[in-house]
């Protein structure tokens, strides 16, 4: 009886694993396009393909290693590369409790740690729509597709980088920009604040860099006090009610 129902846990374990390879092979190829993107920035600030791979795998999210590679090209210090990475992806904290409810109570704090390893907007949003309880096997086969996926496009961005044409890796860094276009513009249209916010940000990251005490400041440091600032304004002055969350 025993090994009857052992069989079964892992046969779950299996289909659980098989459907998130499948789940997560949209996700994988869209991540490899953002980040061969993503790679001309890291290459911009200095790195090199191996090292833009393991920023990736360790690091894999969009925002917080754009934020991060800007700090690192400013030649910012160790201590402002950690707070912006840390501000930047603050909102996978959150993901992460909300994803610890799906798991049943005896899951073992080692899947607990192994899932939030590799928390992403996508990989989030396919986890929660999931019905009932949440296998952290499922999480496993999007996470073996999707992070090689990030990683590997990051340091094949690189690679290019050093070995396109000057004109052509600028023309690179401009569809980054139009990547972050596309992550903005969307909740933008449908919440006006949103866009008022995004506006706002725009100008308040023109004017910290004229304004005379915080343009002595470093790219870094204006970036995280910016980041903080307006973040915090923004959750006091439009807090969003209990339905809305």
């Amino acid at each position: 009886m025993e090994t009857m129902t052992r069989r079964g846990f892992l046969m779950s374990h299996s289909r659980a694993l098989k459907e998130g390879i499948r789940d997560g092979m949209p996700i994988a190829l869209g991540y490899f396009v953002v980040s061969f993107t993503l790679g001309i920035a890291a290459k911009n600030a200095g790195l090199t393909p191996f090292q833009g791979f393991l920023a990736s795998f360790f690091n894999n999210a969009s925002a917080g290693e754009y934020a991060g590679f800007t700090v690192i090209a400013a030649d910012a210090a160790y201590i402002e590369i950690a707070l912006i990475t840390l501000v930047a992806n603050a909102r996978y904290l959150l993901m992460s409790c909300v994803l610890s409810q799906k798991f049943a109570p005896d899951t073992s704090l080692w899947h607990r740690i192994c899932v939030g390893f590799d928390v992403t907007d996508e990989i989030f949003g396919i986890s929660v729509a999931r019905p009932g309880r949440l296998d952290p096997y499922y999480n496993y086969g999007a996470m073996l597709v999707a992070l090689p996926g990030w990683s590997v496009g990051t340091a094949m961005g690189i690679a290019a980088g050093n070995i396109l044409p000057l004109e052509a890796v600028s023309a690179l860094s401009v569809a980054l920009y139009g990547m972050f276009l596309a992550v903005i513009i969307p909740p933008a249209r449908q919440d006006k604040i949103v866009g008022i916010l995004v506006l706002f940000s725009f100008f308040s990251s023109f004017a910290a860099v004229h304004l005379p005490v915080l343009m002595e400041l470093s790219g870094g440091t204006r970036t995280i006090l910016l980041t903080v600032v307006l973040s915090a304004l923004a959750a006091y002055f439009f807090p969003l009610k209990e339905t809305q969350a």
